[in-house]
This record gives C-alpha cells, structure tokens and sequence, in this order.
C-alpha cells in the first residue's frame, strides 16, 4: 500500500472539515449564549439565508440529512398521506424507514425516471390515478426532490417548475432532498432562488455536512404557514439542540462570501476532471452524464483490485463482477488525487 496520501472517493462524507468553518467554530465557543437558538449567531444565520434566497423565510439548522428530510417532510404529509419520489432517492434507499416513522406512517410512492430524475407527464398520470378523496387510498401530499440526485445528475429550474406545477395542481406540498445543493447551483450556474421557491419549492433541505460541514444542514421554510409546525416537530423529534450557536455558526460560515460555492466548484471540477480521464481509458463506461460531484461508471475488475490494493477509497456497486463503482470527489479532492487514481486505472488495464 503506497505511503501518500489516501485517495478518498467513496463519498464527500468522508472528506475533512473546511478549515473556515472549523475555524468558525472556534470563533464560536468564546463566552456563553443563550440556548435552543435563542443566541446572536443562529439570528444572523437565518438574516443571511434571507439575502441569499432573495425571500423571507425560516431556517432551522438540523445536524443530519435524515433529520432535515424527515422532518420536513412531516410537516407536509399526514399518516394517511403519501411522498411521491424517485425509486433511487435518498429518502426511499437510505433512512432506514425514517420517513415513515417521522410521519406516523405515510406512504412513499416510488416513480421510475431516466437518470434518476422524475418527469412531469409521468407524475401527472400517477397523481390523476391516484384515488384524491377516496377513503381507501393513502392521499397524495408531498413530492420530494433529490438535489443532485442519487444519479449524480441534476435538475434545471425549469424541470424543477414542471414538477412542482403538477404537484401544486394536486395540492401537494413540495420538498427539495438538497444535500449536495450548493454543487447543484454551482454547476447551473443560477441563483439559489431560481431553483426553489421561484420553481415551486416549499420546503428546502439544504446541505452542509457533504461540502465541507461538521454537522450541520438547514431547513429552509419558503411556506411561511409551515415553520411553527416544525420547531414542535424538531423539538419532539429530539433534533433541537440546546447548543444550536454551534451548528449556526457553521452555516452562518459557509454561506458568506460564497464559500459554500467555491467548496462546491472545487469538488464539481474534479469530478470533471476525473470523468475526462475515464473517458479516455479502454474498459471505462460511463453510466450517467456527469453534471455534479458524483460519477458511476464499469471498470475491468482487474482495475478495482488494482486500487483496492493501493488503498483508494471508493464504492463497489454490487459484485466486483460486475464493476460498478461510484466515485465521489469533495471539497478536498486534488488534481494529484485524480491524476493519480486514473494512473493506477491506466497501469491496471
């Protein structure tokens, strides 16, 4: 195994803290301050979310995915209700039930869709199908979008609009999964407004942990009407912190002066960077277009041996055989990271 440093590609998870909001956190813990989001820094917060979503609003820092999704979602579904999402979403795969626990047991309906994202048309027939006021029938109540989705692609604003058209035509509530959402605004190159409550977006749960974060994500309420249900929902879901300057002050961080973005371009760049080399190596096959930080691709299963052996993190997809691999770059990831990862995939073949 080779003494440098350790190629990290099995998830941006994995990646260390962004020197700024360490910083920041100990910038935070000089003197006391009121708890349970009562202190200076979690006001300040939330003002700034204000000015980078263009709106008023509510944010509510959480320290897990899971804990932003379901519980943003508890607010919009009632047991009897359902989530229509995509069969390969984060909230169907890999909350191990969270979803319907949070809810007291509503249903998630599971759509197909190439790339990992829904269509209009398809939703629209689903929700016309749907039994809307029948007893017998769970109700149709919430659509959950995946930013970037679990395919690594992601959606543009006005697909974003479609989906949420028709789920407003049926008065469901709308919900964006946004744990990678800063590397999906930068690379489309919008304003964070565009993509969600100008699109539809109620309810926005918006990731820090994956780019660059401790612990920390933000339930971002455009739906004013839904906040006060929420900060009961957090509290009896056991996600109210009585430190919360701690996970303010993160965000707080993360989302001045850009830095959530240049985190988020650093790890979408190398991931292209990475995907070029792939493309160009005998026994390589892309499986989606590379839009974000994520890339799932076949490699010979002499290749994957190769890197196993020189101590790569990454994901095997199933059976070696079978050579699906996903490989996730970060805030951290290098050009030597990648230029040496395609060395070991070239030297394999």
């Amino acid at each position: 195994m080779s003494s440098e440093r350790v190629i990290n590609l099995a998830s941006d998870n994995a990646a260390p803290v962004a020197p700024e909001l360490m910083e920041a956190l100990v910038k935070e813990n000089a003197g006391p301050a009121m708890g349970y989001g009562n202190d200076d820094t979690t006001h300040r917060m939330e003002e700034k979310f204000k000015s980078l979503f263009d709106c008023d609003l509510k944010a509510y820092p959480v320290a897990t995915g899971t804990a932003a999704n379901v519980l943003a979602l508890s607010v919009l579904t009632p047991p009897y209700g359902s989530v229509y999402c995509h069969e390969l979403s984060h909230i169907q795969n890999d909350e191990c039930g969270a979803p319907e626990f949070y809810t007291s047991g509503a249903k998630l309906c599971l759509l197909p869709g190439e790339n990992g994202k829904l269509s209009s048309e398809l939703l629209h027939h689903r929700l016309e199908n749907a039994g809307v006021g029948v007893v017998h029938h769970v109700q149709p109540s919430a659509l959950s979008l995946t930013q970037v989705t679990e395919c690594g692609t992601i959606y543009t604003p006005s697909e974003v609009s479609a989906l949420t058209e028709v789920a407003k035509s049926f008065k469901l509530g709308t919900h964006m999964d946004g744990a990678r959402f800063a590397n999906a605004v930068e690379a489309l190159g919008v304003a964070p407004a565009d993509v969600t409550w100008k699109a539809g977006i109620d309810v926005l749960s918006f990731g820090g942990t994956k780019n660059g974060a401790m612990a920390v994500e933000a339930v971002v309420f455009f739906d004013m009407d839904k906040a006060q249900e929420f900060e009961f929902r957090r509290k009896r879901g056991a996600h109210l912190f009585s430190k919360s300057r701690y996970l303010s002050a993160q965000l707080d961080r993360y989302i001045e002066d850009d830095l959530w973005l240049r985190l988020a371009q650093t790890a979408n760049g190398m991931a292209k960077r990475l995907a070029f080399g792939l493309s160009d190596l005998p026994g390589c096959t892309l499986l989606y277009p590379v839009e974000a930080n994520m890339i799932f691709a076949i490699l010979p299963e002499e290749t994957i041996h190769a890197l196993k052996s020189e101590g790569v993190l990454f994901y095997v997809m199933g059976p070696e055989a079978d050579g699906k691999v996903r490989l996730v770059t970060s805030w951290d990831t290098t050009e030597d990271d990648i230029d040496r990862f395609l060395e070991i995939v070239k030297n394999s073949a």
